[in-house]
């Protein structure tokens, strides 16, 4: 069974916040919680994640500021083999999040590797964490489509972002393109398994 995991970033989504509207829509999804939400240790989230992953056969995960960070440092971990996709909304920049909340956040390096699972980062053209070059940047170097909403904010509260029925047509845009990569990947494995078949045969020829 798939499950959706709700990954807050600093501080949490408050009540209000559209992540907090979807775990209520969809009973099946689940939050992701943080022992400390105000001063994030990368470790500390990363074990969380991890945690929550390995009780589901798989999961699509939907994460927000810095919980996108989150994410992409997790893809290199066995257990990212889980995750069917993740729709990444407003990530922030570590150098940003440094210089709006010093010495908060311990994050390490900002992740740039192609994540190993299909995505989508959906950003705007005004956020104050993260410019729109580093939007298309981050997106390019992850590997994800990016849809950018125009100038919208950090896609938050103070944003004016509350339910957000919107961001569920992204979200069904990811599953669509999970569903199309997961046929091409067993499609491939029939390929190489009948290959393999094909040469085990000619060698007993």
């Amino acid at each position: 069974m798939c499950t959706t995991l709700i990954v807050p970033g600093l501080n949490g989504s408050d009540e209000g916040h559209w992540q907090r509207h979807w775990l209520l829509d969809n009973p099946e999804a689940r939050l992701v919680e943080q022992e400390n939400w105000e001063c994030p240790v990368l470790a500390d989230w990363l074990g969380r994640l991890e945690a929550a992953l390995a009780t589901t056969e798989s999961a699509y995960i939907v994460a927000h500021s810095l919980g996108c960070l989150l994410v992409a440092n997790m893809a290199s971990r066995p257990i990212a083999s889980r995750i069917k996709g993740a729709l990444l909304v407003a990530p922030a920049h570590l150098d940003r999040v440094e210089a709006m909340h010093p010495c908060i956040v311990r994050f390490g390096a900002f992740p740039q590797a192609p994540l190993a699972f299909p995505s989508l980062v959906v950003g705007s053209m005004n956020d104050p964490y993260m410019s729109p070059d580093e939007l298309a940047s981050t997106a390019a170097d992850w590997g994800s489509d990016l849809v950018n909403l125009g100038a919208v904010g950090h896609i938050n509260i103070a944003a004016g972002f509350g339910r957000w029925p919107e961001g569920y047509a992204l979200f069904e845009r990811l599953k669509t393109a999970s569903d199309i990569t997961g046929t091409r990947s067993r499609k491939r494995g029939l390929l190489a398994l009948h290959g393999a078949l094909l040469q085990g045969d000619a060698g007993a020829l």
